[in-house]
């Protein structure tokens, strides 16, 4: 007689692709629409299932691990980031937690060169001067930006992403810089053409562009705090595709508003979808709706090694991405 399949409940609409795989593999719950999960429904779901699938948008905390029972033995997170996990609570309580490293990483590199060009050449002015209608044609004066290359980029964590903006940086003639928890061994540095700083407060002084891929951690929030932002020279821009809360946004609107920083980038924010309103005032700055690893290709790829995670789990071994405290 077969073995009951796994359950699963999944919290988002997921590519169809993947859905469809899961109904094929697993004892299925999908999400009908895209809305998030209600905290009661998080609650209902982590007492119901051998596994739950969340995204970045559920917050998986230890109160909500403390109502799991005993059935809840694998978080298989779709998306590589877990600051909003309790990785380690989840730990105490016996269950793995898995997530999809890796599978983003050019995809978010590709959307952080797309800022950087967008804020220095100021596409987004053009566009609205193009939508409205009030083109008069060419001009010799007319919104002028600037050259990326030879501008100096500094980069706040150089670890896939970092490297992979690093690569394409090169490229467009930029000299790349970083800095790092760990300083990269000498044969990548000289791949990617890189200089290392071991203060960051220096590093950001001297920087042109600051490019943000370093995850959310207790030691990044705020590691762009209101101190470091002074320190950057006024016609720099910085660029964040990682986590909001790297960058206090309060201080950044500020010192944008007061030409202290020539321009931003931004894909993600300190709290989410509640963003500054003020920042939406600024021509000097680009907002996006965290598309930084939005492509059909790499949505699909996170799905498929979500589902590795929970195979390879449900034949009784260690998930290959799985997600210990001391990662963290």
């Amino acid at each position: 007689m077969p073995s009951a399949r796994l359950s699963v409940v999944v919290t988002r609409r997921l590519p169809e692709p993947v859905e469809t795989r899961m109904r094929e593999l697993f004892d299925v719950r999908l999400r009908e629409t895209d809305a998030p999960m209600t905290r009661e429904e998080l609650a209902r779901a982590v007492k119901q299932t051998d596994v739950l699938v969340p995204t970045l948008s559920d917050r998986i905390d230890a109160s909500l691990i403390a109502q799991a029972g005993d059935r809840l033995k694998l978080i298989a997170n779709y998306g590589a980031g877990v600051d909003h996990i309790d990785v380690g609570t989840a730990r105490q309580h016996g269950i793995l937690v898995s997530n999809t490293p890796g599978v983003s990483a050019d995809d978010t590199a590709d959307m952080t060169m797309a800022l950087i060009l967008s804020v220095t050449r100021r596409l987004p002015e053009g566009l609205a001067v193009m939508q409205t209608g009030n083109w008069g044609g060419w001009s010799p004066t007319a919104l002028l930006g600037g050259r990326i290359a030879g501008r100096r980029l500094g980069i706040l964590g150089m670890g896939r992403i970092g490297q992979a903006v690093a690569r394409r940086a090169a490229a467009f003639g930029m000299q790349v810089h970083y800095h790092n928890r760990r300083r990269l061994r000498p044969e990548i540095e000289e791949s990617l053409q890189a200089t290392y700083w071991e203060s960051l407060d220096q590093m950001v002084a001297r920087m042109d562009v600051i490019s943000i891929n370093c995850p959310h951690t207790p030691s990044t929030f705020h590691l762009m705090n209101a101190r470091r932002l002074k320190l950057m020279k006024p016609e720099a821009v910085i660029v964040n595709t990682s986590r909001g809360e790297v960058i206090d946004e309060n201080a950044l609107t500020r010192m944008l508003r007061a030409g202290e920083i020539a321009g931003a980038g931004l894909d993600v924010y300190e709290h989410g979808a509640d963003i500054n309103p003020r920042l939406r005032e600024l021509k000097n700055v680009v907002l996006l709706p965290h598309m930084g690893s939005a492509t059909v290709e790499g949505r699909i790829e996170m799905g498929e090694k979500v589902i590795i995670n929970i195979k390879t789990f449900d034949d009784g071994h260690r998930p290959p991405d799985q997600v210990v405290p001391s990662m963290l």
